[in-house]
């Protein structure tokens, strides 16, 4: 969330900006000011009779060594009173605090100032594009029909079992599957970044640290009984790894990275769009983060997109870059990127991966800080990205390289599946 102070002094500016973001953010803004108003006067007012009563204390602790206990006890009744004002003051300011807390969470990062205005998707802006559109004359067929004819994926049995959105993986599926997963995580430790195995479920304070909570678009799935919630993404619990922590400036970057599935509940996502592997309630990724010092934030950025853009190349897929405009900016993202690879059966683009840079938006949920040469504590930056998803990786992987002989391998991942070929 936004620092308090930074609002403070700088709230036209965040309504402004929040303006890329189709937000009027106004009224907001002015309930916020509002409510820090009255919670720093309730803290004056506390900590004033605070030391009012210390002093009474004082003074009536002298009165009766000097043998005039009627006045000390005259002194004692302004303390009882006291006391009593100083409760309903704690009161009032742990109000305020909760209050302020609820606005805070309701306004979104601010965006940077390379994010372009629009409203929808269709505003996004392709700043990258790479490789050739599949072509060889042979008939391509979508995916969902590969997947059947080769008996590679069973939707109907994961439908039977579970429901719509949690397809079984088997045979050749399966292991194309693992593959993945093994090249994506081998090529993350190759650029330096630690493998984390993490929880699938995280508590309350972990969603709120990342932005996930509160869940404003119903998306997570809760487990009631126990008050936890199956994670979106493995940047939920790598990223809650430095919750609460004062890191040393020298640790910086802390690159981490995780393969797990992710769970969302997709609600209201229906139609062709969603066929097949377009679109799934579980599904798997490789996750990379990394926590930053606020002045390398943006070169890190870069960084971790190519090293995303490095494994679509490597992997033989055509692909593109966007740059998200403020309307389809997540709600923590500070300045995003789309990478998109082509279908060839389905001619669309489909999203494999987002990088994005949240600056100290979540570090001020999270309270990770880093501690400067002079002793000083300061907000760290926090980064994330997908290297990769693997449904649309995998839809596109099997489209793009069907041929009348079967189903060929990318070279990169021959050696992970033992094969060069499905038939």
């Amino acid at each position: 969330m936004l620092q308090i102070q930074f609002i403070r002094e700088n709230a036209d500016l965040i309504i402004d900006k929040l303006k890329v973001r189709n937000i009027d953010a106004k009224a907001t803004i002015s309930s916020v000011l509002e409510v820090d108003k009255k919670l720093r006067e309730a803290k004056t007012d506390f900590e004033s009779q605070k030391a009012q009563a210390n002093s009474l204390a004082k003074s009536i602790g002298d009165l009766f060594k000097q043998g005039k206990a009627s006045e000390a006890n005259e002194l004692k009744e302004q303390t009882s009173n006291l006391k009593e004002s100083t409760k309903v003051l704690q009161e009032n300011i742990n109000t305020f605090q909760e209050e302020l807390n609820n606005l805070l969470y309701t306004i979104p990062n601010i965006p940077n100032s390379q994010v372009p205005a629009g409203s929808t998707d269709q505003h996004n802006e392709v700043v990258f594009e790479h490789g050739e559109i599949p072509f060889d004359g042979f008939n391509k067929i979508p995916h969902w029909e590969i997947a059947s004819k080769f008996n590679l994926i069973d939707f109907e049995l994961g439908n039977k079992v579970t429901g719509a959105g949690f397809p079984f993986y088997k045979g050749f599926g399966a292991l194309y599957q693992r593959a993945l997963i093994n090249f994506f995580l081998t090529e993350a430790i190759k650029a330096g970044y630690t493998e984390y195995q993490a929880p699938l479920l995280v508590n309350e304070a972990s969603g709120f640290g990342t932005g996930q909570l509160p869940d404003k678009e119903g998306q997570m799935y809760f487990a009631n009984e126990d008050n936890l919630y199956l994670i979106p993404t493995a940047e939920v619990p790598i990223t809650n790894i430095f919750r609460n922590e004062i890191l040393n400036k020298s640790d910086l970057p802390i690159k981490s990275t995780g393969y797990t599935p992710c769970f969302r509940r997709e609600a209201g996502s229906y139609g062709k769009d969603v066929r097949g592997l377009n679109r799934l309630h579980q599904f798997d990724k490789v996750e990379i983060v990394q926590i930053a010092h606020p002045d390398q934030s943006y070169k890190i950025l870069e960084d971790m997109l190519a090293h995303a853009k490095g494994l679509l190349e490597k992997l033989g897929l055509k692909y593109r870059v966007l740059k998200l405009c403020g309307g389809d900016l997540s709600f923590t993202s500070a300045l995003t990127f789309d990478l998109e690879v082509y279908s060839a059966a389905q001619n669309r683009w489909l999203e494999v991966s987002s990088v994005s840079n949240f600056e100290s938006f979540q570090a001020n949920r999270l309270k990770l800080r880093y501690r400067d040469e002079e002793g000083k504590t300061n907000l760290c930056h926090t980064l994330n990205g997908s290297a990769l998803a693997l449904p649309r990786v995998l839809a596109a992987l099997l489209e793009n390289y069907q041929s009348e002989e079967g189903i060929h391998i990318p070279k990169v991942l021959q050696p992970f599946m033992g094969i060069s070929i499905i038939k």
